[in-house]
């Protein structure tokens, strides 16, 4: 289940799913990435703190280059730039990653066992592109995780009451997932997809049956995160954090 928390006086959502791991969204109190001037002090103020509570040298906290790609990387000691990249996967204790949003789907991702995790950016295009599953395999192939030890997050994001396609993109979408029923609906001659629902079956597809489903939507919780699609375009981001321990 999904909570809020204060951090330092600053508000931040967090999943009682994942005990043993430090992560947290943040919202417009904990903002760490804009493009407005009036929001780069408390930019600037949040990272400091985040760094802090995180015990990591600033340096170390990783954000990557989101393209709308399903590139997937793994974040690695003295390194720090990931361009054309989507999602990040964190194997050390040493790195904080975070990956950015405002209307697109956040992911993340827990082995407890393996002390691995990763964070995701599924936007349509990653969605479509199946960014969800192709993390779960990495996982698997590459650092021995076991599909059921792992554990997963689906941030806020646009729910389906806001996030209307066009056909085409509805069929992409749907094509990644093998039950379709109540993943969309039709009205009047839009179609309204669940973006969070179609990464859930596509996590379930590859065997991860552990997953906690943020119940806020970017458009009609405006007044917690960021919604690019209600704000015209906002550069203003709320953010998935993921710190090993």
């Amino acid at each position: 289940m999904f909570y809020f928390e204060k951090l330092n006086g600053r508000t931040v959502m967090k999943s009682d799913l994942l005990k043993n791991v430090e992560h947290f969204f943040t919202t417009r109190e904990s903002i760490i990435k804009t493009k407005e001037k009036d929001f780069e002090v408390l930019v600037s103020e949040n990272k400091k703190m985040f760094c802090e509570i995180l015990n990591i040298k600033p340096e170390n906290f990783i954000n990557p280059s989101q393209t709308h790609s399903v590139n997937i990387e793994t974040a690695q000691i003295n390194r720090n730039s990931y361009p054309d990249c989507d999602g990040l996967i964190l194997t050390n204790k040493e790195q904080g990653i975070f990956l950015n949003f405002a209307d697109c789907t956040p992911l993340i991702f827990y082995d407890e066992k393996q002390n691995t995790g990763a964070v995701s950016h599924a936007g349509w295009r990653g969605t479509a592109g199946k960014i969800a599953a192709l993390t779960i395999r990495k996982l698997v192939d590459d650092f021995n995780s076991d599909p059921s030890d792992i554990k997963a997050l689906i941030g806020p994001a646009i729910s389906m009451c806001c996030y209307n396609v066009g056909g085409d993109v509805l069929e992409k979408l749907l094509s990644t997932i093998e039950n379709k029923e109540g993943t969309f609906e039709k009205r009047g001659d839009e179609f309204f997809v669940d973006l969070k629902e179609i990464n859930r079956r596509q996590m379930e597809e590859e065997g991860v049956l552990n997953i906690d489903v943020c119940p806020y939507c970017t458009v009609c919780d405006n007044d917690i995160f960021f919604s690019y699609r209600k704000e015209n375009a906002t550069t203003n981001r709320h953010s998935a954090i993921l710190k090993l321990r």
